[in-house]
């Protein structure tokens, strides 16, 4: 069968490699290694090649994809607030939630009671990111509540930070989750098993030893996925950040001016563009643009390609200082970040492929 362009190429064993690191790491620690697998869109053979390292807790931030998993043996936990009108598929295909609406957890509440099950959920906290959580002072009036209502388990508590407002996550931060945890031991009794701290930005703690001693969960994505940890960007030594490649195929080919001719206006988005004068240059167009990648997330493999920006459906390359005499048909690869791999998985224009 002839392969179709574009595509995102995946190694599934570098996958499982990664996870394996990660997932040793956490262990040492005595922290649960939750692999967030959304980047990927609940793929089943990525999934699939999470598990293969020993992973048993998978988490996604849409209901859809946990669905499509409800077969694997493993933990399933929902990291987004579920909507309201979604609580059904919530209760049937999520083990876990995360939750910090009283009136969401109270439709769990009523929905688990039809069905006859008992739903665990973990209240989130906002310790300074601004996104989801309620505020710390906010969170014991919660508690209170939720341990009133029917059919519901509150498991843990668990923050998220870095991913909105770029919050590090240090001592002092997730410190306040953990004195958090000891003040509801005290006023209720009750030892809250998951004290969920962060993300992949959380990383920079552990390889420090500095994560809070009481912190034993984490939801991590990027690191499995491009082996980097994300409060810095920094690459993880001894994990792969080419587990996916993006290929897209050359259909023009030709010498130009680098700045274009006539009166400038905005562009397609609405951005006025800049342009660098280089003179005349041999630049290629390929088959993929924004509706499939973030142009700014492409590593060209061939060290000597500009990226020079791209529209809907079209990415514009700089080729003339390469050494590869390309032609049109021929395909050009590329290392993605975390937000083009999410742009390019998500995109049903490029194919998905796993080696």
């Amino acid at each position: 069968m002839t392969k179709k362009y574009p595509c995102i190429e995946i190694d599934l064993s570098k996958i499982t490699y990664n996870s394996k690191k990660i997932l040793s790491y956490c262990s040492e620690a005595g922290i649960k290694l939750t692999a967030v697998t959304k980047v990927f869109c609940g793929k089943l053979p990525v999934v699939e090649a999470v598990l293969k390292s020993g992973i048993t807790s998978i988490g996604d931030s849409r209901i859809e994809n946990l669905r499509k998993l409800k077969d694997l043996p493993c933990e399933k936990m929902l990291l987004r607030i579920p909507m309201l009108d979604e609580i059904e598929e919530v209760v049937a295909y999520s083990d876990i939630t995360l939750d910090s609406e009283l009136r969401t957890i109270e439709e769990i509440s009523r929905v688990a009671q039809k069905y006859g099950v008992k739903k665990k959920i973990v209240l989130m906290v906002d310790l300074g990111d601004l996104r989801e959580g309620v505020p710390p002072e906010e969170a014991i009036n919660t508690i209170d509540k939720i341990l009133n209502l029917e059919n519901i388990e509150l498991v843990g508590l668990g923050t998220n930070l870095t991913c909105y407002g770029g919050v590090i996550p240090d001592e002092e931060n997730l410190g306040m989750l953990v004195r958090l945890k000891d003040k509801v031991k005290y006023l209720y009794s009750l030892e809250l098993p998951i004290i969920s701290g962060g993300n992949s930005s959380s990383l920079h703690l552990l390889f420090k030893n500095k994560m809070p001693r009481g912190i034993n969960n984490l939801r991590v994505g990027e690191a499995i996925a491009l082996g980097r940890e994300t409060a810095y960007g920094e690459a993880i030594e001894g994990l792969y950040n080419d587990t996916s490649i993006l290929k897209a195929q050359i259909v023009e080919l030709k010498r130009k001016k680098s700045v274009p001719k006539g009166k400038l206006g905005r562009n397609a988005f609405g951005e006025v563009p800049e342009f660098v004068d280089r003179g005349v240059r041999k630049r290629a167009i390929l088959a993929v643009g924004k509706q499939d990648i973030v142009p700014e997330g492409l590593t060209p493999l061939d060290p000597k390609i500009i990226v020079i920006g791209a529209s809907s459906d079209h990415l514009i390359l700089d080729v003339t200082d390469s050494s590869i005499p390309y032609k049109v048909g021929d395909i050009i690869e590329f290392t993605v970040d975390y937000g083009c791999l999410l742009a390019a998985m998500t995109s049903e224009y490029v194919k998905k492929c796993y080696v």
